[in-house]
């Protein structure tokens, strides 16, 4: 097993010789009382935005506080390229942090939730706003649980013509959409950026509207198929990062 990542505000000043960090909280609490380590185990602290360093388990203190010794030097790890973007729709019920976290885990780069004509699931006022907080905080779990140091950026819930924006300025825009009498083609034989930005956009459960299609098609984005069966919106997405990451490499 590789080892556990925590989050830390920021690694300014860690990496000195001889130098100790304790991390304390809701990471410490989970360090010391879930994960039970112990010394000479090793861990990676984070911040979550691509800067990472190593250490060992010094020394457990109560039931929060964890004493990290022989930290190296922090290294930034780079931006992978092509980045892929997915605009989810909005599914019902929890299928969202589900989306949120299978995507995080295979490497999806940013999410954006979007706000779709035939989505049933609104989110207004307050309800919004927990709820992005919920995938926010479901990308940050799950990057930690898959050992990334780079989390997905989960932008602000965005509307159809903020999302043709995205399109028109891709490197390679992509609709799910499955019609027989639309001509999608399949995704496995679309000709990818080496780098740059793909975006996708994943339709809620009732699909994609004849008007969406046709202002996504304006900013340049083509229909797309995944295979001969049909996914959920809250699997889809997660199912064509996976394809395009080993299309384009970043799985080799």
């Amino acid at each position: 097993m590789t080892a556990p990542v925590f989050v830390v505000d920021s690694l300014d000043g860690v990496g000195a010789p001889g130098g100790e960090f304790v991390l304390d909280g809701p990471e410490g609490r989970h360090a010391v009382s879930v994960k039970r380590l112990r010394p000479g185990e090793d861990v990676v602290l984070t911040d979550g935005r691509g800067r990472w360093t190593e250490g060992v388990v010094k020394a457990t203190e109560g039931k929060d506080r964890l004493v990290v010794m022989d930290l190296e030097s922090v290294v930034e790890e780079p931006v992978e390229q092509p980045r892929i973007t997915v605009v989810q729709a909005l599914p019902k019920g929890d299928r969202g942090e589900l989306a949120v976290e299978t995507m995080t885990e295979v490497g999806v780069d940013v999410v954006v939730p979007w706000q779709a004509a035939r989505c049933i699931t609104q989110w207004k006022g307050d309800r919004g706003v927990k709820a992005l907080a919920k995938w926010r905080a479901t990308a940050r779990e799950a990057g930690k649980q898959s050992r990334r140091v780079r989390f997905p950026e989960i932008a602000d819930a965005a509307t159809t013509r903020q999302v043709a924006a995205l399109l028109a300025d891709a490197d390679l825009a992509v609709v799910l959409h499955e019609d027989r009498d639309h001509g999608s083609e399949p995704l496995a034989t679309a000709e990818l950026p080496a780098e740059g930005d793909i975006v996708l956009v994943v339709g809620p459960e009732g699909g994609v509207s004849p008007e969406e299609l046709a202002l996504f098609a304006q900013a340049g984005a083509k229909p797309y198929v995944l295979g001969r069966t049909v996914l959920r919106t809250s699997t889809a997405g997660t199912a064509a990062a996976v394809l395009l990451l080993g299309r384009t490499g970043r799985w080799s």
